[in-house]
């Protein structure tokens, strides 16, 4: 028994040595289980209660990695429930459905791309803060016209995906750097020069 061994290091059982020595009248005695001692009873009646209510029985310290540990598993598990189940955000989602503690290399144009939350026409006419969502090459001024058929960015021009392939085109341009760079130079580009892209 752990409380008779002045040698543990288990606090409770420290605490309860420390009582049988300051209180010599105390025995420490086995008792049969279910015998119809009263103590015994209710001794084993808070056990189950703790055990089903999740209380601990003792009070153990963990080692502080071990709960750092178990407290990031938690917090992660809640982030990836709370992003995949969430109602904003739903175009980066489709990118990266999986939450990670690792810092991605996004920078800002990055995330103006991708989210379409940028200097885009068709953006700015969602939010009321343009009167139109035309470009001034003629057509809906979105993020993937810009990259794959206006004329105001052929430079950075990309092969635009086939109808209804959209968010695997997405996808694939996220994980290549090249185009990514590409993305970052259409942002900047469009940023710098909003009159241009402006309709007549």
């Amino acid at each position: 028994m752990a409380s008779s061994n002045s040698k543990s290091t288990n606090q409770t059982a420290r605490q309860i040595f420390k009582i049988l020595l300051t209180n010599p009248r105390i025995k420490v005695l086995w008792v049969k289980a279910h015998a119809g001692n009263i103590g015994n009873e209710r001794a084993d009646q808070l056990e189950k209660d703790a055990m089903q209510h999740g209380k601990p029985d003792s009070l153990t310290k963990l080692p502080k990695p071990h709960i750092k540990g178990l407290l990031r598993k938690s917090m992660l598990e809640e982030w990836q429930t709370s992003w995949k189940n969430g109602d904003t955000g739903r175009k980066i989602y489709n990118i990266m459905p999986s939450v990670s503690f690792r810092p991605t290399n996004w920078i800002k144009e990055d995330v103006i791309f991708f989210s379409q939350h940028g200097p885009f026409p068709a953006y700015l006419k969602r939010f009321h803060l343009s009167d139109s969502d035309y470009c001034s090459c003629g057509g809906i001024g979105t993020a993937l016209r810009y990259a794959t058929e206006c004329i105001l960015t052929v430079s950075w021009h990309m092969r635009k995906p086939v109808s209804n392939n959209e968010q695997e085109w997405l996808k694939r341009v996220a994980n290549n750097l090249v185009c990514r760079h590409k993305i970052r130079r259409i942002v900047m580009f469009i940023s710098e020069n909003r009159d241009l892209f402006r309709p007549p």
